[in-house]
């Protein structure tokens, strides 16, 4: 039985990409690419479900979860800005860029992951925080690297960077290659129309 490894998200246009890119330059300049795996702009998206490995022959059940949310969610708009790093300052892991959205998202994001555990999908257990990662800092870098990442979060900061439209949800698979990931769209559903 063959498995994909599987996720929902919402994808971003390519022009709130094209700004974000814009945006991050001095960051992504500054740190450079010794100490950040970045992300590229055209993987960025906001996971609503992490699934993992499954099996093909439960993407079906997943497409009818995701179509159903979809018609009974309408569209709205998310606005980007600020950033910070998880799981704090003094010991980044991740960079983000803060995502202020409505409350559709939140019952979006708990509708969908409370269907994929009537799937049988294992429950996320920390708190949805919605956010778009732009970079990984790369394991066993040295103290001053590490200090040089903490001085310039705290000194570059990301105002407004702008409102992405969500009018679809979508199912990816991710192929893990050394390069980094490859995604790859399975099924798109459109929400409903305010």
């Amino acid at each position: 039985m063959s498995s994909l490894r599987v996720f929902i998200a919402i994808e971003l246009s390519s022009h709130v990409s094209d700004a974000i890119q814009k945006e991050t330059a001095r960051l992504r300049q500054t740190l450079g690419n010794e100490v950040i795996r970045w992300v590229p702009t055209q993987n960025m998206h906001l996971t609503l479900k992490f699934i993992g490995e499954t099996s093909t022959s439960h993407l079906d059940f997943l497409k009818q979860l995701i179509a159903r949310e979809a018609n009974a969610h309408q569209q709205f708009n998310l606005q980007l800005g600020g950033l910070g790093s998880f799981p704090n300052s003094r010991k980044p892991h991740l960079l983000w860029i803060g995502i202020h959205a409505p409350a559709d998202l939140s019952a979006l994001q708990k509708n969908i992951e409370a269907g994929t555990t009537r799937l049988g999908y294992e429950q996320e257990e920390r708190a949805f925080s919605p956010h778009l990662s732009i970079g990984r800092v790369r394991q066993n870098i040295s103290q001053p690297e590490l200090q040089k990442i903490r001085t310039t979060l705290d000194t570059i900061q990301l105002g407004n960077i702008g409102i992405a439209r969500v009018d679809s949800i979508h199912l990816f698979k991710s192929d893990l290659q050394p390069s980094g990931s490859i995604y790859t769209k399975l099924f798109s559903a459109p929400l409903s129309k305010p």
